[in-house]
């Protein structure tokens, strides 16, 4: 009797069960396996939602002045209005819709902080690694130089020098957080040089630029990808701090940090102006904390479970 069908589909079956899985889908599986991070993950993907469609959703334009409705309390609190869900401040904006706005600001700023800061940092990390001798010491002792600076204090000068915006506040910003992604990429760099594959590049002909940016960094990018998403919280901190201080974001820019500087004053009597803006950095620094640890735990074997 001929088995040779039930033979070929065996052994199909067998190999569909050794394939190997698609690396992307061992990171989300082991991605997925944290709570906290899939949560950090679902509050970055409704406020990014939020803030691209902030004209849509709010519900006043963000400048809008009520006067009829100064400091007007809470809708749950006695005295407010489901016209203004969460109140309104000292010269009757809403702060909802200021907030919604603020997200937009402080999420755009922030991607380009750290794209900018990412790709600045992987440039010098990647020279530094491939240098070895006078330019990697100069790169790293500078590097060296700026971390030994406390990172608010050092944006806070260079912003007082080019003076106070919310472009100024950037750079800043990018300056304070280019040590960390220089290191790292040159660590990770250097630890893929000795290796077998970027050997036999070379042995192959490959040149410098190839080695560089088509052999080493594509192995580099897992730790990368998570330092730049711890880094966006960072980011979003360091510029409300900035606008909190009145170096960031001027008035009238719904900036979450500038705020609260200008609803200082009115804490006793209306709590509500600096508790909902402090809790939007709050939500969205922890939201993206949580889901860079849960990154991390994916990206590097050594921690999975």
């Amino acid at each position: 009797m001929n088995n040779a069908p039930e033979e070929e589909m065996l052994v199909e079956e067998v190999g569909e069960l050794q394939a190997p899985p698609h690396p992307l889908t061992e990171i989300w599986n082991a991605f997925r396996e944290s709570r906290g991070a899939l949560a950090g993950l679902l509050v970055i993907v409704v406020i990014a939602l939020a803030a691209i469609f902030a004209d849509v959703v709010a519900p006043h334009p963000p400048a809008e002045q009520y006067r009829d409705a100064f400091l007007a309390p809470p809708a749950w609190v006695e005295g407010g209005s489901t016209r203004f869900l969460l109140g309104t401040d000292d010269i009757g904006r809403d702060i909802l819709s200021r907030i919604i706005h603020g997200a937009r600001v402080s999420l755009s700023t922030g991607a380009m902080v750290v794209l900018l800061a990412l790709f600045s940092g992987i440039v010098l990390g990647l020279i530094a690694a491939f240098n070895q001798g006078l330019i990697d010491i100069f790169i790293m002792r500078l590097m060296d130089i700026m971390l030994a600076l406390p990172s608010l204090l050092m944006a806070i000068v260079i912003v007082a020098i080019l003076g106070p915006s919310l472009i100024n506040a950037a750079l800043a910003v990018i300056i304070v957080q280019l040590p960390h992604f220089v290191r790292l990429t040159r660590a990770a760099a250097l630890s893929e040089l000795g290796k077998d594959y970027v050997i036999a590049s070379r042995v192959a002909g490959a040149g410098v630029l190839r080695l560089m940016w088509l052999t080493v960094l594509p192995n580099c990018m897992a730790p990368l990808i998570v330092q730049a998403t711890l880094g966006f919280s960072s980011a979003i901190l360091d510029l409300a701090a900035l606008g909190f201080l009145g170096m960031g974001a001027q008035p009238p820019t719904p900036e979450w940090g500038t705020m609260l500087s200008s609803a200082l004053q009115f804490i006793q009597r209306a709590w509500w102006v600096v508790t909902f803006p402090g809790l939007a950095i709050l939500i969205v620094v922890l939201a993206f904390n949580l889901m860079g640890d849960g990154l991390r735990d994916a990206l590097d074997p050594r921690l999975k479970r």
